[in-house]
């Protein structure tokens, strides 16, 4: 088992949000709170420590009482620009990655990713949930050891952006999660309002 203690847990927020009309999508209100800080209050309890992703309104992340770190790559990289960062900042042997877009997220999501990347030494183990039949990979979610920092400075350097791409490249296990629902985020505000609605 790996101890939730040797795990940082990492919200993403730092995107553009364009099909948000370039709101900052972390700052959007959800049930009376940020949707990042609804990120962090869901993840702490998983992991040891938790950090932001934030590349705008860096005081506003900060108010939430975790250490924030914009992207180490210009122009918008995407998640892997967060991911990168918080490789670079973590200080733990694995770090966990969420979306700051879907707030109820799995309260074991860590703990599963964990013992599933333990039991297949694998480097990164990433959610999925069924759709139509078919596994479909949820890839902000994902567990992965520290010492992958490498392969995706290189990975992201050569101008690739996309997530499952590099993480199979790795050591890699999917991990299914009955429960799509749990995973659904907001694109747009008017997927907030109606994700604020349903839960």
């Amino acid at each position: 088992m790996i101890p939730s203690a040797d795990i940082t847990g990492l919200v993403v927020a730092g995107g553009r949000a364009t099909r948000m009309g370039g709101v900052d999508k972390g700052l959007q209100a959800y049930r009376g709170m940020p949707l990042a800080l609804h990120a962090v209050l869901r993840l702490a309890p998983q992991v040891g420590e938790v950090m932001i992703n934030a590349n705008r309104n860096l005081a506003a992340y900060e108010s939430m009482g975790v250490p924030v770190w914009p992207d180490a790559v210009a122009d918008y990289p995407g998640p892997l620009g967060g991911f990168m960062a918080g490789l670079e900042r973590c200080e733990t042997p694995y770090l966990a990655t969420v979306p700051c877009d879907s707030p109820q997220f799995p309260t074991d999501l860590v703990a599963r990713l964990a013992a599933s990347l333990a039991d297949a030494d694998a480097e990164i183990a990433m959610a999925a949930t069924r759709d139509d039949g078919r596994l479909q990979l949820q890839p902000v979610f994902c567990l992965m050891r520290t010492s992958v920092l490498e392969s995706l400075v290189r990975f992201l350097h050569a101008g690739e952006r996309k997530i499952a791409f590099w993480a199979r490249q790795q050591r890699f296990v999917e991990v299914e999660f009955a429960d799509p629902a749990a995973f659904a985020n907001a694109n747009t505000l008017d997927e907030l309002r109606r994700l604020a609605a349903e839960g």
